[in-house]
């Protein structure tokens, strides 16, 4: 996990500190500087005001992650951007309660999520973190878990005896003083993947979260990849060994929406599995979530719907009917044009579009630029009636087109 800075974390550890952080309201902006010079004006060290200020405004940023909880928590920026969401962390303690595993070690524990969630669930927790602010944070965040402890060491170097299953969310940003940047490579990360490999070798079970970038090529043999999403954001792949794999799943995809968790799963190898067929636009267009993409069961979507690909390389389905379906977004297909600037700009003054929402695969269209071309004044209007249109621009073959559809 990312090194955080010190000064914004110790002044808040003392009881001063604490207090006049659970005093404060919900952070905006806009108040932010007024704030400031009221605190000091009372007397408040400037140190412990700037640190106070931080922090209530990382609260109320991590709502998003972890609801309510996140008004009792510690945070850094670098740790908050990289923190499992709450809802997703239970999803993975499920894995090694559903297993049976009852001492897990969280190495690279970051602010404590996973722990939190695989502590709630009565399963004994040791938490490492290497940065000790980072620790420190952990250690706040998981006070109410009597069976999960916070151990300030190198991930790589804690003693495993007696441990049934490992959880690793490996540090996949580098901090510096412009700020953190993301790290590719796996052997780059901390710990690195052939770390969580040799875990594996040793027969415990291992649940290591990855970026969702992840190319097929690199996800190791005999674990089974689980890409997550979470209101349409495509936010991980988690890669199951062991205890905690599934028999017979290679990949899946894991939908979290507002209708619940759905899941999509293949025993097959990545380039292996069913083939969907390719045909004309038409009916409804279905664009499959992000996770399903990931996970290269685009076709399998497709065969579900009773639908085929618009062409054999892009991530469009179409099919003759509207089916309620997690894994994909579904618009009515209203018009169908060969992708021309002038005729779009004709078709957009002829219809007395306002409003253009642009998507695209396959194509290298920038929507941003398209819209300046198409629309009246370049942007978006946000005066009077607004007349909405939505453009899937796409590529069918050889041949670019630009589909005109309304959502479902």
């Amino acid at each position: 996990m990312a090194h955080a800075p010190q000064d914004q974390i110790a002044p808040l550890l003392t009881p001063e500190g604490w207090e006049l952080l659970a005093s404060l309201g919900p952070y905006r902006d806009e108040d932010s500087f007024e704030l400031n010079s009221a605190l000091r004006k009372a007397g408040h060290p400037a140190g412990l005001v700037s640190a106070v200020l931080t922090q209530s405004r990382l609260r109320t940023r991590a709502e998003a992650k972890f609801g309510e909880f996140a008004r009792q928590m510690l945070f850094t920026q670098a740790g908050l951007e990289q923190a499992t969401r709450l809802n997703v962390a239970a999803h993975h303690a499920q894995r090694f309660a559903a297993a049976g595993i009852s001492r897990v070690a969280d190495l690279g524990c970051g602010l404590g999520a996973d722990a939190m969630a695989l502590a709630s669930l009565d399963i004994n927790v040791t938490a490492v973190e290497m940065d000790e602010t980072t620790a420190a944070c952990a250690t706040m965040n998981l006070i109410p878990f009597p069976n999960a402890t916070v151990v300030h060491a190198d991930a790589a170097s804690v003693p495993l005896e007696g441990i049934d299953g490992v959880w690793l969310d490996p540090a996949r940003r580098v901090t510096s003083t412009s700020g953190t940047k993301r790290i590719w490579d796996p052997e780059a990360f901390s710990p690195p993947l052939s770390f969580v490999e040799s875990l594996a070798a040793d027969g415990k079970a291992v649940g290591v979260k990855m970026g969702p970038g992840m190319p097929h090529e690199s996800v190791p043999a005999g674990c089974e990849a689980q890409w997550v999403s979470v209101g349409g954001d495509v936010t991980e792949v988690t890669l199951w060994f062991n205890a905690v794999r599934r028999p017979g799943v290679r990949r899946a995809a894991l939908v979290l929406g507002s209708q619940g968790p759905a899941e999509l799963a293949s025993a097959d190898d990545f380039g292996a599995g069913p083939a969907a067929p390719v045909g004309p636009v038409e009916g409804y267009l279905y664009e499959p979530d992000g996770a399903v993409i990931r996970a290269g069961l685009v076709a399998d979507v497709a065969l579900q719907l009773g639908g085929h690909l618009v062409d054999e390389h892009i991530a469009y389905i179409c099919a003759p009917e509207l089916l309620d379906t997690p894994f994909a977004r579904a618009y009515k297909i209203l018009e169908v044009m060969p992708y021309n600037v002038k005729a779009l700009k004709a078709w957009v003054k002829q219809e007395g579009i306002t409003v253009l929402d642009i998507k695209k695969r396959g194509t290298a269209v920038t929507p941003e630029e398209l819209r300046k071309q198409l629309l009246p004044g370049g942007k978006n209007s946000k005066k009077g009636a607004a007349r909405t249109a939505t453009l899937v621009l796409t590529r069918i073959g050889e041949d670019r087109v630009a589909i005109v559809v309304e959502p479902v």
